[in-house]
C-alpha cells in the first residue's frame, strides 16, 4: 500500500474542493441527489416549520429533494406552489379552527360558506385535500360531539364530492399540545367519518399526536386504513427531528402505511432544531421505503 503524507492528503483535498466536489466523496456541490429514490409513499412537507425560508426558495429546495408537494398552505400561497410545479397537498380553506370546530353546531354555517367558496377554487388548482377540525370539548360529551360533527360533515360532503376534494378532519393530542381538543383518539374520529360515509370525508391521522395519545400505530393504521386520507409526522417527544432522540420507528411505520396500498401523502410536520433543510432531507430519506 502506498503511503501519502498528511500534507499531500490535505493538498489533494483542497484540489478536489476547488473542482466543486467534496473531498469526502459526497455529491458534487450544486448536484445533490434526490432524497426520494424508492417512492412507494408520496411525501410532502408542512410549510409552517420553514416559514423563515421564502416560499419560492422553499419550493426549489424541496423539489430538488424529490418532493412533489407542500402541506398546509393558505389560498394566497397556492399559486406560488403550483407555478413551481408542485402540489398543495393539504390546504387551509376556512374549515374553522382547532378550538372552534365541527363539534359546535353554531360553527357550521361559517365553515359551510367558506368551503362552498374555496373548495371549488382548490379543485381548480388540483389540490386534493382541505383541512378542518373537531374543536375543543368545553365540557361537551363525546356523544353530543359525534352527533354535531356528523351533522356538520353531512352538510359539507356534497361540496367535496362535487369538486373531487377530500375534507380531512385532524386528530390531535389533548395531553401536550392542544388541551381539551375533542378529536384526540382514532376511534372517535372513525365513528364520525363512518357515519358520514363519504369518499370525500376522511381523517388526517397525525402520527405524532396519536403516538402521544394511544400508541399502537401500525395496528391502528392497518385496521382503519379506509378512513385515513393523510398523515403527518413529528418526533415524539418534542415534535422535532425523526432521529434517535425520539421513540417512533419511522421507517417501519412508513413501510406499514405503504403496505396498505395507501395512495395519499405523508407530510413532515416536525420543527427542526438543526439546519432545517438538512433535517428535512434526513426525514425524507428515512421515510422513503
Amino acid at each position: 500500500m502506498t503511503r501519502i503524507s498528511r500534507r499531500d492528503a490535505i493538498a489533494a483535498a483542497a484540489l478536489t474542493v476547488a473542482a466543486g466536489a467534496s473531498p469526502l466523496g459526497s455529491t458534487p456541490r450544486g448536484q445533490q441527489t434526490k432524497a426520494v429514490t424508492r417512492g412507494r409513499l408520496k411525501q410532502s412537507v408542512s410549510r409552517w416549520p420553514y416559514n423563515k425560508i421564502p416560499l419560492p426558495d422553499f419550493c426549489k429546495a424541496v423539489a430538488a429533494m424529490g418532493l412533489t408537494a407542500i402541506d398546509l398552505l393558505e389560498e394566497s400561497e397556492w399559486p406560488v406552489v403550483r407555478d413551481a410545479g408542485l402540489i398543495c397537498s393539504m390546504a387551509y380553506a376556512g374549515g374553522g379552527s382547532i378550538r372552534d370546530g365541527l363539534n359546535v353546531r353554531a360553527n357550521h354555517d361559517a365553515i359551510v360558506r367558506s368551503f362552498e367558496d374555496k373548495i371549488p377554487r382548490a379543485a381548480a388548482m388540483k389540490i386534493p385535500n382541505v383541512i378542518t377540525f373537531f374543536g375543543n370539548r368545553r365540557g361537551m360529551s363525546d356523544t353530543e360531539a359525534i352527533d354535531n360533527c356528523v351533522a356538520g360533515l353531512n352538510r359539507l360532503k356534497a361540496i367535496g364530492e362535487a369538486s373531487g376534494v377530500t375534507i380531512c378532519v385532524e386528530l390531535l393530542n389533548s395531553k401536550v399540545d392542544h388541551k381539551d381538543y375533542q378529536g384526540d383518539h382514532t376511534a372517535f374520529g372513525v365513528q364520525i367519518v363512518k357515519a358520514v360515509a363519504s369518499p370525500r370525508v376522511k381523517l388526517l391521522y397525525d402520527i405524532y399526536h396519536m403516538q402521544i395519545m394511544e400508541g399502537d400505530l401500525i395496528r391502528t393504521i392497518r385496521d382503519n386504513r379506509e378512513w385515513l386520507a393523510h398523515f403527518h409526522t413529528g418526533g415524539v417527544p418534542g415534535r422535532h427531528e425523526l432521529d434517535d432522540t425520539q421513540e417512533v420507528n419511522w421507517r417501519t411505520v412508513c413501510a406499514a402505511i405503504a403496505d396498505t396500498g395507501f395512495q395519499g401523502y405523508v407530510a413532515h410536520e416536525f420543527v427542526p432544531t438543526k439546519d432545517p433543510l438538512t433535517s428535512l432531507r434526513a426525514a425524507i430519506e428515512l421515510c422513503d421505503v
